[in-house]
């Protein structure tokens, strides 16, 4: 399929799960009434598609690298979108629950490959401008979900809301599973499925971990348990499920923790934005919706822009920059009351997290070799599923000294990401580190899967 296909699919299958997660939110308090269950039920809609995805999106990478990126794509599409019509009929809360983490599990096949299909479609040099599509029209679907939420659950009802995937789901995913590749087959060289079932346990402890109220501490130690015998398996498996030529690139582990840091403090950020908005000025959620638009006005734009910034600049003076601005808007959040100081907090969130979503993302995919392109979108998702997680409930922990306290933290939270942004690849070199997009493995040195 030609490039313009392959971009179109990327981008419908970020913007499916995008919209269908900010969609819930609006949907939830109306799917509450209608199926008489408790807040913690509700909150478990959410909490089982986080503990589903984020536990399986690096082996759903490795799986993309094995079996194809379309096929596991187009398998993750429908998945979903047959997920999403159950969730439409579920007759009862459980149901949802159990729908909601089949959801997470086959976005979890999707979203590696929408950036491994991105990653073997164009070279290297040129892989900024598609990801900046795709995150400017992930910062379109985050604005749109509340409002097509919220028309949604006023009008036909929640059920309605999930109906929304069904339909890309089908014209994406059948013609991706329909498609033919055309590359060599990759050699069949055993899957880590130890690595995986500990990653997986990691992951799920910890994000269940941070979701709980109140954290839960044994969460916490179980994760971090886990994390410590699947690096001692991992150093010691033949074929590892995190390639140590990803893992171990510092400029990749550079990019992965300002993924973290700077999604962190902006997902905390909003989370706190809320209270602000609607309990310190007295805003409705209209209103308070209205806000915060200048967010997704500037991280579109500022996708827009970054490619040929990058190219002039560089990822690390750009994302070095973009987390400073960040961290500005939080601090600026949490000393103004004016509309127009906190629209101007609200544009240098998204003129920062738009930026660093573009040149980070681009120093991971494409640092990685085409044949593990699908692990390196995997572990570039869980960076971006682990991080708001954790920022949420640190927010939510510091949310008892006060609205600006939280933001304080928040904001030290982003600043973070400036410092370790030196690690990044300045313009000149950084061409000269990625591999050729479809670089030979010499024969003296068998792939490793």
């Amino acid at each position: 399929m030609n490039r313009p296909w392959t971009l179109a699919s990327s981008v419908a299958g970020a913007v499916v799960v995008a919209l269908d997660g900010t969609a819930l939110t609006v949907a939830q308090p109306s799917l509450q009434r209608d199926l008489s269950t408790s807040f913690t039920e509700v909150q478990w809609t959410s909490t089982a598609y986080l503990v589903a995805v984020a536990s399986l999106l690096v082996f759903a990478g490795r799986l993309a690298d094995r079996y194809g990126q379309w096929r596991v794509f187009g398998l993750g599409m429908l998945g979903f979108g047959a997920a999403s019509a159950g969730i439409a009929v579920a007759p009862g809360v459980g149901w949802v629950i159990a729908l909601r983490a089949a959801q997470g599990v086959f976005g979890a096949l999707a979203q590696p490959a929408t950036l491994g299909m991105l990653r073997a479609a164009y070279p290297p040099d040129r892989l900024a401008s598609p990801l900046a599509v795709r995150t400017g029209a992930i910062g379109l679907a985050a604005a749109a979900g509340p409002l097509v939420g919220g028309a949604l659950v006023t009008g036909p009802g929640w059920r309605a809301v999930f109906l929304v995937n069904v339909v890309p789901a089908l014209v994406f995913g059948l013609p991706a599973l329909a498609r033919r590749d055309r590359r060599a087959a990759p050699a069949r060289t055993p899957l880590d499925l130890p690595g995986a079932a500990l990653l997986a346990v990691s992951l799920a402890c910890l994000v269940y971990a941070v979701t709980a109220r109140p954290v839960s501490g044994a969460g916490l130690a179980a994760a971090a348990l886990t994390a410590v015998v699947l690096v001692r398996h991992e150093r010691r498996a033949a074929s590892p499920l995190l390639p140590p030529e990803l893992i171990g690139a510092r400029t990749a582990g550079a990019a992965l923790g300002i993924l973290v840091a700077v999604s962190a403090s902006m997902s905390g950020t909003l989370f706190v934005a809320t209270y602000v908005l609607q309990r310190r000025l007295g805003l409705d959620a209209f209103h308070s919706a209205l806000s915060g638009l200048p967010l997704a006005v500037l991280m579109v734009l500022s996708a827009v822009l970054c490619p040929a910034s990058l190219r002039r600049w560089g990822a690390r003076r750009m994302t070095a920059t973009a987390a400073a601005a960040l961290a500005l808007g939080v601090l600026l959040l949490s000393r103004t009351t004016a509309p127009a100081g906190i629209g101007l907090a609200f544009a240098l969130l998204g003129a920062g997290f738009g930026t660093v979503m573009v040149a980070a993302t681009q120093v991971i995919v494409r640092g990685a070799q085409v044949r593990t392109a699908g692990v390196a979108g995997g572990v570039q998702q869980t960076a971006l599923n682990v991080g708001p997680a954790v920022g949420v409930a640190a927010a939510s922990a510091l949310l008892g000294t006060g609205t600006q306290g939280a933001l304080l933290a928040l904001a030290a939270v982003a600043a973070l990401a400036v410092p370790v942004a030196r690690l990044l690849p300045g313009p000149a070199g950084a061409a000269s580190r990625a591999p050729a997009p479809h670089a030979p493995v010499p024969a003296a040195a068998p792939e490793r899967r």
